[in-house]
């Protein structure tokens, strides 16, 4: 591979020093610059993004999944609202909904270090609402403001000494005749920087923001995916890390697309959630079930449910409940339900295209439901087993009205796909050999998210091995 010396036309004037560069400013940026700037590095983060706008995904997120039967916030007056979620249920929620895919050292170190890194995190003055948004969460969450929480940690960051740069593009790392990262060059408002360091940690999130890369990796119309997150998620600084010599893994055609208000904004609209569909119906534009809506809890269906609502006719699809189980819905996007008695009459305001086969899809499901007791806080057992495709848990019938109806659409919040790290956050070469003081942490990391993804890991990933990052560069540094 041929070594980057500086000499070609991007040679940069301005030059900064520092041990290590953090490329990102969501959780696992911060993450990893809180960690490694509180044991005696000097630390730049570098934020695509302006500072308005600084956070990645974190700025829109609002929950941690976290072993509660393996953390004490109690100093803190904090205490968990949910029944105790163990170490090895967290390992064994990422096993099942990764289908078994999920690299078990990966997960492994993740479950393992969640708890410790929730409580460090609340040492770093991070603020927790303990109580559960509205049904059906089973597992232990924290939750808490996106906003709120990346300046919390970018404060803790710049007191413990680290620099934050603000419309800084990491684009091109510099390596010794032995592979060794010796600068990151980034692109600013005032030219190319190169920023001498010891060591560099990826930490820019996925590829999810780009409509080409959404194209490439997932299909023609995916260009016109909602994106839930940051607009600056675009994937070049993984691209980087590619060019430098990583291994590329994970499910590149893969992503979290949840179920979101059909009427969300295009970019940066955050979570838009309409829960409470596993209670209901989905039906598409043509009147058809698509879905097992009773499948399992939302936390662990709702990541994929959105890519089969966005590949129904028209992109959207409609949850319908009625006056049994609205109470259980929270509703979140900008949209207000339509309601009213007639269900033909409400489907039809509502958008659906084909309202007649809709309502003989209802009543077809309705004769198909022989319910015992409904209980929206646990898999309830309650089948529909008649009808294609059936209905595993909270089959009532829907036949109470009013009815309400609401349009919903498939909305990326990040891909699946990413470069290779050990368990100590180290990236590795296509050899699997670690490339000397080059760390990757969140969503920048592949082989961990597949098919499927358990509601709330994705933060805690970010947060867990950011901080591995920090501690292992500042023993590589040392």
């Amino acid at each position: 591979m041929a070594v980057k010396d500086g000499s070609e036309r991007n040679s940069p004037e301005r030059r900064e020093s520092y041990d290590v560069v953090v490329i990102g400013c969501g959780m696992a940026g911060l993450a990893a610059g809180n960690r490694a700037a509180r044991l005696g590095l000097d630390v730049a983060i570098l934020e695509k993004s302006p500072e308005e706008r600084r956070g990645g995904h974190t700025r829109f997120t609002e929950s941690f999944r976290v072993p509660s039967a393996d953390t004490d916030l109690t100093e803190y007056g904090y205490e968990f609202d949910i029944p105790d979620y163990t170490v090895s249920e967290f390992y064994d929620d990422i096993m099942a909904q990764t289908n078994g895919r999920a690299d078990e050292d990966l997960a492994r170190t993740l479950v393992e270090n969640a708890g410790e890194t929730i409580e460090w995190l609340t040492e770093l003055g991070v603020e927790w609402n303990m109580t559960p948004l509205n049904s059906g969460y089973t597992v232990g969450r924290t939750w808490f403001d996106g906003e709120e929480l990346v300046e919390t940690l970018v404060e803790a960051a710049t007191d413990a000494g680290a620099d934050v740069y603000y419309d800084a593009e990491a684009r091109d790392l510099r390596q010794s005749s032995d592979r060794r990262i010796t600068a990151l060059d980034a692109v600013t408002d005032e030219g190319f920087v190169r920023f001498e360091c010891d060591a560099a940690i990826l930490a820019a999130g996925g590829y999810e923001s780009s409509p080409e890369k959404r194209t490439r990796y997932y299909g023609p119309d995916y260009d016109a995916m909602t994106v839930r997150g940051s607009r600056y998620n675009t994937g070049e600084a993984i691209d980087m890390v590619l060019d430098a010599g990583a291994k590329a893994v994970g499910q590149w055609g893969g992503a979290h697309m949840a179920l979101i208000d059909a009427a969300a904004p295009d970019v940066e609209g955050g979570t838009n959630r309409i829960d409470g569909y596993q209670y209901g119906l989905l039906v598409n534009h043509d009147g058809d079930r698509f879905v097992d809506e009773g499948e399992d809890a939302r936390a662990h269906t709702y990541a994929k449910f959105g890519q089969k609502i966005f590949e129904q006719p028209n992109r959207e699809a409609f949850i319908l409940v009625d006056d049994q189980t609205i109470d259980e819905v929270d509703a979140t996007g900008p949209s207000d339900p339509v309601v009213g008695d007639d269900l033909r009459d409400v489907l039809e305001r509502v958008g659906c295209e084909n309202p007649d086969a809709a309502v003989a899809t209802v009543e077809e499901y309705n004769a198909a439901c022989d319910p015992d007791s409904f209980d929206p806080q646990v898999l309830d057992g309650n089948e529909a087993t008649g009808v294609t495709p059936r209905k595993s848990n909270w089959a009532l019938p829907l036949d109470d009205p009013p009815f309400y109806a609401y349009a919903v659409t498939g909305g990326i919040t990040f891909a699946f796909g990413g470069v290779a790290t050990t368990a100590d956050a180290e990236v590795l070469d296509t050899r699997d050999r670690v490339i000397p003081g080059l760390y990757a942490a969140g969503n920048s990391v592949g082989d961990l998210f597949y098919d499927n993804y358990p509601g709330g890991t994705g933060l805690t990933n970010a947060a867990v091995f950011g901080r591995i990052a920090g501690e292992k560069v500042a023993e590589y540094v040392d």
